[in-house]
């Protein structure tokens, strides 16, 4: 016998809301390198309080996570860059940061499609 999880018509929309908030720093993040994803940052931090106690929660919480471990390795690699023996480091550390904000995106995604909580450690 298998077994479903139901959602009620507020936890659909929260899920919801989180995909299309996936979806919308995934396109910030190709094509602006996450710049615009300021906006849908904010999205998370106004929907996640709402969100509490579901697995919901977790996924803002990793987006936010994302974005903000994303800057620091944007930033890292752009002090880095200053320096002209530091450029090459500096677009590896560029290159480690997007591969790796491309990962979280495809993973969290994956997760909440399949009504799983983000894998963060509390």
């Amino acid at each position: 016998m298998s077994q479903e999880l139901v959602l009620d018509g507020r936890l659909e929309s929260a899920k919801t809301t989180a995909w299309w908030l996936y979806i919308v720093h995934a396109v910030s993040f190709l094509f602006s390198l996450g710049l615009f994803s300021v906006i849908p940052l904010a999205l998370n931090y106004l929907q996640r309080p709402t969100t509490e106690g579901t697995f919901v929660y977790s996924h803002h919480s990793w987006m936010i996570r994302s974005f903000w471990w994303y800057v620091a390795l944007v930033v890292v690699g752009a002090l880095l860059f200053v320096t002209i023996i530091g450029i090459p480091l500096a677009y590896l550390v560029w290159l480690g940061a997007w591969l790796w904000k491309a990962y979280r995106l495809i993973v969290g995604i994956q997760r909440l499609n399949r009504n799983e909580p983000a894998a963060i450690s509390s």
